[in-house]
């Protein structure tokens, strides 16, 4: 990726697929290749077109977030992994960066879409953020789809819980959360997060992702932020506010902020982001084993990673 795009018009820059795994990096380089091209497949169908076309940063991030939320290989909606109890618990988070909007809900059991939900509350709603059964009957008064949370169930998650119960299993903490994250062709810039949490969690847990600035953040005068990872730690880290706020104050990049941030003050193995500036300058850094990542602008350019190495795709 370029050191800055800025050259670039608006419009023009799209971040978004990001996933990270804790394994170890032996086994990192084992990670299935299906995940990636479902990323990559997504991109082209719902990011860099509709832009093109003149969709909003906002319509942008929703599609693609719902279409992560539809695809059992991700901890967001179908394939969310399972809390203590057994159940499947979801978080998603929408803000607009013209006007410093946002909408969030958390701890949804029912609604299909936690993302939708979650501009519906931004967008009817004076609030920002609602939980559990205000959110479920909100969504309901809204007209969103509700299934029942066996909807979610995926047999590879259900594995994941039972093996962690056993002492067998690896933790993967935010591991398989999904977001996007566009600047638009009027120079606005949008931020979604969509996630299932943490598997095996106490009943109730909430993380960074519905929490503003946290997970998710945008802001027309600096960038937009989607993260995945240990949620306590970004919370405590507001990790996406943090990154505009050293962009804004300290008059750093978005790669600077945003690696200032990742690689020196969470911790090892907290998870990674990816960002947007005003300027269309990418950023995607994390500190775990991978992070399944991709970057893709109107032109038909493309970028694809897991590991250290980026694929670039020629522009079609």
């Amino acid at each position: 990726m370029p050191e800055r795009q800025a050259g670039r018009p608006p419009g023009e820059e799209t971040g978004l697929g990001h996933r990270h795994s804790r394994r170890r990096r032996r086994r990192a380089r084992r990670e299935p290749p299906q995940t990636l091209r479902r990323v990559a497949a997504c991109l082209p169908r719902h990011g860099p077109r509709d832009a093109r076309r003149g969709a909003s940063a906002l319509d942008v991030c929703e599609k693609v977030v719902k279409a992560f939320e539809e695809d059992p290989l991700f901890n967001a909606g179908k394939g969310a992994v399972y809390t203590a109890e057994g159940k499947h618990s979801l978080d998603a988070c929408i803000m607009d960066g013209s006007n410093l909007k946002l909408g969030a809900v958390a701890g949804v059991r029912t609604v299909k879409h936690p993302i939708s939900c979650a501009r519906l509350v931004m967008e009817k709603t004076k609030h920002v953020l609602l939980v559990r059964e205000g959110a479920e009957e909100f969504a309901q008064k809204m007209g969103l789809e509700i299934v029942p949370n066996s909807y979610f169930d995926t047999p590879g998650r259900k594995k994941q819980l039972d093996d962690a119960k056993k002492g067998n299993g690896e933790p993967e903490e935010g591991g398989g959360t999904v977001g996007c994250v566009c600047l638009d062709q009027k120079g606005n810039l949008a931020a979604a997060t969509s996630t299932g949490g943490m598997s095996g969690v106490m009943a109730g847990r909430v993380g960074d992702t519905p929490i503003c600035g946290a997970g998710t953040y945008a802001n027309n005068r600096t960038c937009a932020v989607s993260g995945t990872g240990t949620g306590e730690q970004f919370i405590r880290h507001n990790v996406a506010h943090t990154i505009s706020a050293l962009m804004e104050y300290k008059g750093m990049n978005a790669r600077q902020a945003a690696d200032e941030v990742v690689i020196n003050i969470l911790s090892k193995g907290n998870g990674g982001v990816i960002g947007v500036s005003r300027t269309g300058e990418i950023a995607m850094p994390f500190n775990t084993a991978g992070m399944m990542r991709a970057a893709a602008d109107a032109s038909g350019r493309m970028e694809l990673g897991f590991g250290k190495e980026t694929k670039q795709e020629p522009a079609k």
